[in-house]
């Protein structure tokens, strides 16, 4: 069972209106859901389905990913903003007007999979789900992609599953040097 004995439920911040307009749907529909991989020609992992089914789309409580080398976010971890919804009709769905294609179309990142997860940067870098490997059907590993850097891949987790329960708090990461400046 994808996810489990994972706090569904408190995975997701409570979304404000912003994130309401622009990246919450419904629940996908089993239907809704074979409509979006047809049109993205990829499956989506179990574990992603599971997370969607709870809230489609949105933002964690926890938005940085640890990572084994430098990025233009930080020298030892990525951040996330929000995780595209399953559908057409947000902005930040999968199929909507800033998804996946967009994203490859538009914007130039490397056609290897479906762009997940957005960034702080307004689009300079994105998570993507990454085929390469294990084809359209297979069970993609999760990458952070780069637009500043060309493209630079940098991988992040073996699964979709790993790269989610592998998310810790931003406040993790904050730099003593920056609290050491703001004390009187």
């Amino acid at each position: 069972m994808a996810l489990e004995g994972f706090d569904l439920d408190g995975f997701w911040k409570q979304p404000s209106d912003y994130v309401r307009k622009k990246f919450v749907l419904t629940p996908p529909t089993d239907e809704m859901i074979r409509s979006v991989e047809e049109e993205l020609g990829y499956k989506l992992p179990e574990s992603y389905l599971a997370l969607m089914r709870v809230q489609n789309g949105g933002f964690s409580k926890r938005t940085a990913f640890p990572t084994a080398v430098p990025t233009s976010w930080a020298e030892d971890h990525i951040a996330i903003e929000g995780f595209l919804s399953i559908g057409r009709d947000k902005m930040y769905s999968l199929c909507g007007t800033l998804g996946s294609r967009f994203m490859i179309e538009e914007w130039g990142y490397p056609d290897i999979g479906v762009a997940i997860c957005d960034c702080p940067s307004a689009g300079h870098d994105m998570v993507f789900l990454d085929y390469r490997e294990c084809g359209p059907q297979g069970e993609p590993k999760v990458v952070h992609i780069d637009q500043e850097a060309d493209y630079e891949i940098t991988p992040l987790a073996d699964t979709f599953e790993a790269f989610v329960r592998g998310l810790v708090d931003e406040s993790d990461y904050d730099d003593e040097e920056d609290l050491e400046e703001d004390e009187p």
